[in-house]
């Protein structure tokens, strides 16, 4: 799973910075590497516990009786475990909204941006235009139901002098 490859990635990375990883907290006051799992076992910790009864080739070996073992998180990670997990970090699916296909300032940039992502901008943005519209109108119609819009003057329209169509 994703997730959990780019959780145990920074893990590693941090752990390699000087993190504490048995005992950070994240901003919700959750773990920020490491937490519990429903049944007692620990996981890693942030968006990935919903994925946490994970079994991948890289992590088994980080496994002790109650889920990932910290003393072989801090001492036995190996490097093709870092470079298997690396792997199994996929960008989001080319349809997805999160999904940047491509480097936006390259040339050909806009073919990189999904018809999903084209659909969903332009909406926004049309529906905003709508919106603004209507509070346009709503303003031009009250100004000129209170008499103080001037308008075309309606007496001289030349089509006023023209003989019926019919």
């Amino acid at each position: 799973e994703a997730s959990q490859a780019q959780a145990f990635t920074f893990l590693v990375r941090d752990q390699r910075l000087g993190a504490n990883v048995g005992s950070a907290q994240g901003p919700t006051g959750l773990g920020k590497y490491l937490m519990r799992s429903p049944t007692g076992e620990v996981i890693f910790g942030g968006e990935t516990m919903r994925f946490w009864d994970l079994r991948a080739p890289w992590l088994e070996p980080l496994r002790g009786p109650n889920g990932l073992d910290l003393s072989r998180l801090k001492k036995d990670i190996q490097p093709w475990q870092e470079r298997r997990s690396a792997e199994y970090m996929t960008p989001a699916p080319l349809g997805s909204l999160n999904s940047v296909g491509g480097v936006a300032t390259e040339i050909n940039a806009v073919n990189y941006v999904s018809p999903r992502s084209w659909l969903a901008t332009s909406h926004f943005v049309l529906g905003f235009f709508l919106f603004v519209g209507h509070l346009w109108h709503a303003g031009r119609a009250r100004a000129a139901a209170a008499g103080f819009e001037k308008g075309i003057d309606r007496d001289f329209e030349p089509v006023l002098s023209m003989t019926p169509l019919n």
